[in-house]
């Protein structure tokens, strides 16, 4: 029995596919955490710093504080919200 091919090494196993969604959802959750934790940073909001950097919600609080809490902007203007 070939133990490669369930680990995903050597090509596209059984968990090969899981893997890369694996990749793309934590690129995903890194790049709107980070940008939270920093516009939370710049307007001094301790407790929502300290929530972002405890839960992972797979970037869903951090859209939700960017967008509706924070009002950023940039994002809304293009958005049109």
């Amino acid at each position: 029995m070939d133990f490669t091919q369930y680990m995903g090494i050597g090509g596209m196993g059984a968990l090969g596919s899981f893997s890369l969604l694996l990749v793309l959802l934590i690129a995903w959750s890194l790049f709107w955490k980070g940008f939270a934790l920093w516009h939370s940073a710049k307007r001094g909001e301790q407790w929502w710093f300290i929530a972002f950097l405890i839960l992972n919600t797979a970037g869903i609080l951090e859209i939700v504080y960017l967008f509706f809490i924070a009002k950023v902007p940039e994002f809304r203007k293009k958005l049109g919200l």
